[in-house]
């Protein structure tokens, strides 16, 4: 029994547990479950006693047979799930027998004939989840056919694949080419594949599919601590986790019945989490409002608040300068990053908090952003005015108002989360938070107006000012440095993350590596994973460890992101010292100015410039420079206000948000880690990455990312994002080489297309502006020039002549750049029979062949087609062969 079972929070998350579970029934029917076809005494299978007790009858038939599952598959988890029945159970039946009227699992499977006002909480939440009218719902749910795909057989959609920002006409599903292989949440697995690959010929191998997955959801389900079952947010919260994990590609709905027009394109992780939401609020509703009785139907009154938090001013705190910053870039830069992700975290925890609600109504958490679902009542709003104040007062006290988390929120109806409304209460919500950006501290307000007339007393004359950030008062010493607590806080976050990859959030400060502030009133810690049970059940059942969560980076692409607690893809992948750096006797790459060994934790970036270098002959070979890429999605607003179109829904802005997030965060990071491991990731989710790395790596993984992405969005030219490359000597300060990051960024989404007039969807490299195509197609000229390095030793005088008549091309209309071709001839004739007569093993047929690839290369598809942009491969090859 739950020893905190009688809290609004507990009762709240009771409520969105049940609403969570209702589709649960359809992974276990389409698995194919072994315990339907168990037999009472009387010979009744346990599916049909289930289909009587939970399905509705049309036409003298049974339909929505997954309701029957439902119940099926909570009795199969039971044992590992909190307390369903017995004493303290509220909000529903206080009864020993799980099957009274008014049980959670009653509530859960009879979503299809409610008859109680619980039963139609749940109802309700799973109508409006989907975008339905009332009306609508009714017809869907009075189909004497259930099924109208093969839903055994029929695999996710990608949303992707659909969005179209022209105002063209939706596409159907039979023009669409791609689907999601039912797999556990992997790497592999995010990136959709064409349907005739892996949309299976037969029933049986489809079952199998789905039993596999089943089979895991049991078994992940006992890998959750069983302490954190008497502490039901922390359990839903690890839950949540699990069932992504498991649930990510089965499509919740696979009907398209009568004028209903329902594509599979809603994953069921994404509608129940939706419908959890959505339930919970709507249940505080009417409890707070003494309103428990009915069938909900007035769908005109505003039961919801749809609260939104986002980042202002990411840039200036990460990016901030001052002091002896440069001391300890690395360390700072990568857990200031963090700290942003914990700042959210947190701020996020706090409504819940606050407010009563579990973690399962934010319904977006992706890079500085997250949206809550809550109920509209006058105590909730009067908490987020208090909310908001006491974030304003921590932001103004360790950053002075540079930085601060605003909140905005805006009432609801059932009726404004249908489709054809929905796209009008985002666009509602996006207006309400640009108008809160511009009022975020009203300092004129005379409470807060001796934020700052106390500002010198709180420097001591032995500490003085922060040595790293050089305006908050010194508070503690580090490394010689006298810091303030923020900056002190943010260097110990960058070693953690070099040692762990699990955070503990609580209530009190358990004094386990916990940073020294706490984040609005919480506390956080780090550890290792094998230590959270055995050290922190207590704290657990205490209801003292709030949130436990996994951060560790895949193991491998086809490795299922689950790990018994909850993730959040927070932590992104960051170079370190290896051993083998200890061994570099010939390279000074590895020291500080000094001289003595620093070979520790996360590389420098001074050293991280070096790792393009190559050492051959006892020469080094290649310069020495970091490029940052900065690079987010285009259009992204559009994309969520009217991308979807006609049937957008809130389980397809969830899904859409947090898919767009998990390339960005789960990906990349593994990209990095095994193709790229010099990559320095700054921040790297929701639309948008900032990249540190040696120069020609950050070229190369810019490319990659650009065909990772269209394979990702299922080939849609209409979703696409732009980058700028910025290559600069090492040493530089931070905030500098982030301005220029950002000059480039700016350039390339200011781009428009000769050819077509579309703007955006660019690259700008070495200071020049292209389309991705052309950057593409360019990357593949850098390989022909390695090979002709190979062969010919492609001399730098020979590479420096090609500037020189790219001018000229440039004004091919003045009359003596005309013979540039002639030129060119010349010098490449000229080039190759030096290379014969100076020993070099050129046959007379390889000659030619050599000749002809020049021509092709650098002439034909080169100079004549690109002009002035065949310079980015002529800058690579000659930065990448410099001594």
């Amino acid at each position: 029994m739950s020893l905190m079972g009688d809290r609004i929070i507990d009762k709240t998350t009771r409520m969105a547990l049940a609403a969570y579970l209702h589709d649960l029934g359809k992974m276990s029917e389409r698995a194919r479950i072994n315990e339907a076809h168990k037999k009472n005494e009387e010979g009744n299978s346990n599916r049909d006693i289930n289909v009587q007790l939970y399905c509705p009858h049309y036409n003298h038939k049974p339909s929505h047979i997954h309701a029957a599952y439902t119940a099926m598959g909570i009795d199969i988890l039971e044992e590992d799930l909190p307390d369903l029945i017995g004493t303290s159970v509220k909000p529903f039946a206080e009864w020993k027998n799980q099957k009274a009227d008014d049980s959670l699992i009653n509530a859960a499977a009879m979503h299809h004939k409610p008859k109680t006002f619980l039963q139609w909480v749940i109802a309700t939440a799973d109508r409006v989840a989907s975008g339905f009218e009332r009306e609508e719902f009714e017809q869907y749910n009075q189909d004497d056919t259930e099924y109208k795909e093969n839903h055994y057989t029929t695999r996710l959609l990608t949303l992707f694949e659909q969005i179209t920002l022209t105002g063209e006409q939706q596409k159907t599903n039979s023009d669409l080419k791609k689907r999601y292989p039912l797999k556990y949440l992997t790497v592999n697995s995010i990136f959709p594949q064409y349907q005739s690959k892996i949309q299976p010929a037969n029933n049986k191998y489809a079952q199998n599919e789905y039993n596999e997955l089943w089979q895991g959801l049991q078994k992940g389900v006992k890998d959750i601590p069983t302490s954190h079952k008497q502490n039901l947010p922390l359990w839903l919260d690890h839950f949540d986790s699990l069932w992504q994990a498991y649930a990510q590609a089965i499509p919740s709905a696979t009907v398209n019945s009568f004028n209903v027009n329902i594509k599979p394109d809603v994953s069921l992780y994404d509608h129940s989490k939706t419908t959890a939401a959505l339930a919970a609020s709507l249940w505080r509703y009417h409890h707070e409002h003494n309103q428990e009785n009915g069938k909900l139907d007035d769908w005109d009154t505003e039961k919801f608040l749809l609260i939104q938090g986002d980042f202002f001013g990411i840039q200036n705190f990460i990016f901030s300068e001052g002091g002896q910053t440069r001391k300890m870039a690395a360390k700072l830069l990568r857990g200031r990053s963090f700290y942003v992700s914990l700042l959210m975290e947190c701020a996020a925890l706090k409504l819940l908090d606050a407010i009563g609600l579990p973690s399962t109504s934010q319904i977006i958490n992706t890079a500085g952003k997250f949206v809550i679902v809550a109920p509209n009542t006058e105590e909730t709003t009067n908490k987020l005015v208090t909310i908001q104040n006491e974030l304003n007062e921590w932001f103004l006290q360790q950053t002075y108002a540079q930085s601060s988390i605003g909140l905005a929120w805006i009432k609801a109806s059932c009726n404004d989360f249908t489709h054809n409304k929905f796209d009008s209460l985002v666009q509602r919500l996006y207006k309400q938070l640009d108008k809160n950006k511009y009022q975020k501290f009203d300092l004129c307000d005379q409470k807060n107006s001796g934020v700052f007339s106390k500002f010198l007393h709180q420097f001591s004359n032995e500490k003085g000012v922060c040595q790293i950030d050089g305006k908050l008062p010194a508070a503690t010493e580090y490394k010689n440095l006298k810091l303030s607590q923020l900056a002190y806080d943010q260097i110990k976050v960058g070693e953690y993350l070099t040692k762990y990859d699990r955070i503990l959030i609580t209530n009190q400060n358990i004094e386990h590596n916990t940073l020294e502030l706490d984040l609005f009133g919480y506390y956080i810690s780090f550890t290792k994973p094998e230590d959270i049970t055995g050290k922190f059940g207590s704290l657990a059942k205490k209801g003292t460890l709030l949130r436990a969560y996994d951060f560790s980076l895949p193991k491998s692409a086809d490795s299922i992101l689950w790990n018994g607690y909850a993730r959040r893809e927070i932590n992104s992948y960051v170079p370190q010292y290896k051993e083998s750096d200890l061994r570099d006797d010939n390279f000074k790459r590895y020291r500080s100015p000094d001289g003595t060994e620093e070979v520790e934790g996360l590389k420098k970036l001074d050293n991280i410039a070096d790792e393009d270098r190559i050492f051959e002959n006892n020469t080094w070979y290649g310069i020495s420079a970091l490029t940052t890429l900065k690079g987010d999605v285009d259009n992204l607003g559009m994309i969520f206000q009217k991308g979807i179109g006609s049937h957008s829904s809130f389980a397809k802005m969830a899904s859409l948000s947090r898919q767009l997030n998990m390339f960005f965060s789960t990906w990349l990071p593994y990209k990095s880690q095994k193709e790229f491991p010099n990559t320095y990731t700054v921040f790297a989710g929701g639309d948008d990455f900032f990249l540190i790395g040696p120069w020609r790596s950050m070229i190369y993984l810019a490319n990659e990312m650009k065909s990772a992405f269209s394979n990702y969005v299922g080939n849609n030219n209409e979703i696409t994002f732009s980058a700028g490359l910025s290559s600069t000597k090492p040493g530089l300060p931070i905030h500098q080489i982030s301005a220029f990051a950002e000059d480039a960024l700016d350039e390339a989404k200011s781009y428009q297309s000769k050819k077509d007039k579309k703007i955006k969807n660019a690259v700008t490299c070495f200071h020049r502006t292209i389309t991705w195509e052309t950057f593409s197609e360019l990357m593949e000229s850098v390989d022909v020039f390695e090979e002709l390095r190979e062969v010919t030793g492609l001399s730098t005088s020979y590479i420096y002549s090609l500037f020189d008549l790219i001018e000229k091309a440039e004004n091919e209309h003045i009359a003596e750049n005309a013979i540039w071709h002639s030129r060119f001839c010349y010098r490449t004739y000229r080039f190759l029979e030096k290379c014969k007569k100076s020993g070099q093993a050129i046959r007379g047929e390889q000659f030619q062949s050599l000749l002809q690839q020049i021509f092709s290369t650098v002439q034909t598809n080169g100079i004549a087609k690109y002009k002035g942009e065949f310079r980015l491969p002529l800058y690579v090859h000659l930065y990448s062969n410099r001594r």
